[in-house]
């Protein structure tokens, strides 16, 4: 399915304890968690090593769930559901943000397998991300 500028992308639960968030999503909504290596998505997480919780339907992801403690500053941000919006260009879409009146939290970063995703916020002051999709060879639509 291809991905369009301001199309909804990915949403994330955002919590301290991605176990037990993935467990309760699992059971209320019958998904299954795929805890993959933060390093490398693809591969599933050793013991001990940084991940990142993707919650299936079947062959179909769904959303994700990340830990908050792999971020420094994150002490007193409440777990939260984030919204990440398909953008065509990240940068560009970060200094508009800016002139349209919002604030960029963090400028665009490159996430491995995935794309280039920003942190950022409306006038209103709502958070949320944009991003632009890495294009996979298995689905090079997406693009």
């Amino acid at each position: 399915m291809e991905i369009k500028h301001g199309q909804v992308w990915w949403s994330e639960l955002n919590t301290r304890d991605a176990e037990k968030a993935s467990a309760f999503y699992a059971k209320l909504m019958g998904w299954t968690p795929y805890v993959s290596a933060m390093a490398d998505i693809e591969r599933p997480a050793q013991p001990g090593e940084p991940s990142y919780t993707t919650m299936m339907q079947g062959e179909t992801p769904i959303c994700g769930v990340f830990d908050l403690a792999l971020l420094e500053g994150m002490e007193n941000v409440p777990a939260h559901w984030m919204t990440y919006i398909a953008v065509d260009d990240v940068d560009a879409s970060c200094k508009q943000i800016k002139e349209l009146g919002g604030c960029v939290i963090r400028e665009g970063f490159d996430v491995a397998k995935v794309g280039r995703i920003a942190i950022v916020q409306d006038p209103t002051g709502a958070v949320f991300g944009i991003g632009k999709p890495v294009a996979r060879p298995d689905c090079p639509e997406a693009a």
